[in-house]
């Protein structure tokens, strides 16, 4: 006959791993603002209709993962829509319960989701690089996952330096995003004691982004345009708006490299890079998506796993815990750039490696062997403690 004990201990362990398990849910949202803006010059550069989006799926899958293992689930939602659109999406988030939201968008445009989100939502900036939502415009409720434009230049510049190419012409459009890369340019060179030694502007006539005869008129005006400047070592362009930099290689008068928006250029993320898993992590992206993977996906996936690693080790989900742990001294991500990456709590800015890139391969890493700070190497690039102008996060 059985024993009754038995039975009782089998018939206790069949219900305790058949009963299901109610997961808490965890909602997330991207939200990409996309404004009109004309074709690129290389039509490898158009944007794919998914971008950013895709990166946040791959992040969400992530995220479940752990999520089966801690009893939450987690869900995205993607909204893309025009600049005049914004806020009435966001309030549409917000309807449906959703305070953790990635958003790829233009610096004015963040600042006005911030302003409209108030305490109860948390917003990742996934997209817009400038400096000033670091500093004196920042906001508490906005975490930055994505480099700020002073990041990039400053990756940049610590490079040509290693180099010892301290001798930089500067060429930058006519656009307001160029000129205030063209500013963050002139500031890291003068922190890492480069010399500008000529500046030379742009004016976008439209005639670049000809497809029939484009290339034809830049190769007879690039020529002439940087012809007699002053001895230098390599040319920096600061064209954010995508309008010339891509012709300045071999068009130039004087043969020297270029770098900053063309040639060497300063990425978050790119489809070459290998090092450190990221092969295997690319290729789990081009089998969801059947594409490479592109900055604003790495931003948008940096932002999703931000969110699952603070409730993972935090054990909440709403917006002020998951602020609160991601800027904690227990936070850390890994993400593919041979270091973990933790936020600075002065400006809510991801400090992260950036990537310098030709296109086809990885040809460095910054921070630059040599750069050393107090804390870490990654504050030697952009807005550090000290330099902040940010009151937001107490700094």
């Amino acid at each position: 006959m059985p024993n009754p004990s038995l039975l009782l201990v089998v018939f206790w362990v069949t219900v305790f791993v058949t009963s299901p398990v109610q997961a808490a849910e965890v909602k997330t949202a991207v939200l990409r603002i996309d404004r009109v803006v004309g074709p690129p010059i290389s039509r490898l550069d158009a944007p794919p209709a998914d971008l950013g989006f895709a990166g946040a799926m791959l992040g969400n899958e992530d995220n479940r993962t752990t999520g089966a293992f801690t009893g939450m689930d987690y869900t995205v939602k993607t909204q893309a829509v025009a600049p005049e659109e914004a806020e009435a999406a966001l309030d549409r988030l917000k309807a449906e319960g959703i305070g953790l939201i990635a958003v790829i968008a233009e610096g004015d445009v963040l600042k006005a989701l911030s302003d409209k989100s108030g305490p109860d939502v948390l917003l990742f900036n996934a997209g817009a690089r400038d400096d000033g939502l670091r500093d004196a415009d920042c906001r508490a409720n906005v975490l930055h996952v994505s480099p700020s434009r002073s990041m990039l230049s400053d990756s940049i510049v610590q490079f040509l330096m290693w180099k010892k190419w301290p001798r930089i012409l500067l060429i930058y459009g006519s656009h307001p995003e160029d000129k205030l890369l063209a500013d963050s340019y002139r500031k890291s060179a003068a922190k890492f004691g480069a010399e500008i030694v000529e500046e030379r502007e742009f004016v976008d006539t439209g005639g670049s982004r000809r497809t029939d005869t484009g290339h034809v008129l830049v190769q007879k005006q690039i020529p002439v345009f940087t012809q007699e400047a002053e001895e230098y070592d390599v040319i920096v362009a600061a064209d954010e708006a995508g309008v010339f930099a891509p012709y300045l290689p071999y068009h130039s008068w004087d043969p020297r490299p270029v770098a900053g928006s063309a040639g060497l250029r300063p990425v978050s993320w790119h489809p070459a890079h290998e090092a450190w898993g990221a092969t295997q992590f690319q290729r789990r992206f081009e089998k969801l998506t059947g594409r490479y993977m592109r900055e604003e996906d790495y931003q948008a996936w940096l932002a999703m796993r931000v969110i699952g690693e603070a409730v993972t080790r935090s054990g909440k989900a709403d917006p002020g815990s998951v602020r609160a742990y991601a800027l904690s001294k227990d936070f850390e991500l890994a993400a593919f750039k041979g270091q973990k990456l933790t936020f600075r709590t002065w400006n809510g800015q991801l400090r992260q490696p950036v990537l310098l890139t030709e296109g086809r391969v990885t040809v460095s890493v910054s921070p630059q062997d040599g750069y050393l700070h107090q804390h870490s190497p990654l504050d030697t690039l952009g807005i550090d403690a000290p330099e902040t102008a940010c009151h937001a996060f107490g700094g």
